[in-house]
């Protein structure tokens, strides 16, 4: 019985086999290097997939993540204001980005339900609850003086 990277791997030849596309050497390594780091820049997976393919540049670990996306088997979240957050397509939840500290938290996606319930039958929109970050301070941020208690609105 296959298990983790392996049945994704054959999954996932399987899938580019059909498709007209063939598992390359590289393409591997970037799929290992999301699975391994599971929250990642594109440029920390070259950096990961660097260590044992040094000719893999950072071209070829964009044009794999998009087409590894375009097949579900990777997603992206932005986190912030810099590059994407690539992880495995299983990898699902909400993620919870502190504004002071940039610590990020994990939220099952169930703790979106009603919003969904609520998006859908007010404006029939369908939330992709797994494609999510939420801003915000994280507990120990709250808690200390880095994080206002209020948002302020400057009329002091």
């Amino acid at each position: 019985m296959e298990t983790g990277t392996t049945a994704g791997t054959t999954a996932l030849r399987r899938t580019l086999h059909e498709r007209g596309f063939r598992m390359t050497p590289q393409r591997q390594l970037v799929l290992d290097a999301v699975e391994q780091l599971e929250h990642a820049t594109p440029e920390q997976i070259c950096a990961t997939v660097q260590r044992v393919a040094p000719a893999v540049n950072i071209t070829t670990v964009y044009r794999t993540l998009d087409l590894l996306e375009r097949l579900g088997v990777v997603r992206h979240t932005h986190l912030g204001h810099g590059a994407p957050n690539y992880s495995v397509r299983e990898h699902e939840h909400v993620h919870l980005v502190c504004h002071w500290c940039g610590k990020v938290a994990e939220a099952p996606v169930e703790v979106l339900d009603a919003l969904g319930r609520d998006l859908a039958g007010e404006h029939g929109f369908q939330l992709d609850a797994t494609h999510v970050a939420l801003s915000g301070a994280c507990a120990e941020c709250a808690k200390s003086e880095a994080a206002p208690a209020e948002p302020t609105d400057g009329d002091d």
